[in-house]
């Protein structure tokens, strides 16, 4: 069994979905409704791909731009407006 190590993209859409592709295999895309659900669906999608490209006896791409990526949230502190006065 060969194991192979993706980048993954997962961002939200205009549709309030979640678009997931992986670059290093062209065209391999999908979506769902939550992240949780785009991430079960681009895993099926790789390997659906994989299989694919087996089946043909193509050779499977590597990633060669594989790194690990966090989504990291912060915070900036709201800045308060300023009231002029005119006179």
């Amino acid at each position: 069994m060969n194991f192979y190590t993706y980048r993954v993209i997962i961002e939200p859409d205009e549709h309030n979905t979640f678009h997931a592709y992986v670059p290093a295999l062209s065209g391999c895309h999908t979506w769902g409704e939550s992240m949780e659900e785009a991430k079960k669906n681009i895993r099926d999608a790789i390997n659906v791909y994989i299989r694919s490209l087996q089946a043909d006896g193509e050779e499977v791409p590597e990633d060669k731009g594989v790194e690990i990526i966090e989504t990291i949230q912060t915070s900036t502190p709201t800045r308060k407006k300023k009231a002029f006065a005119y006179a």
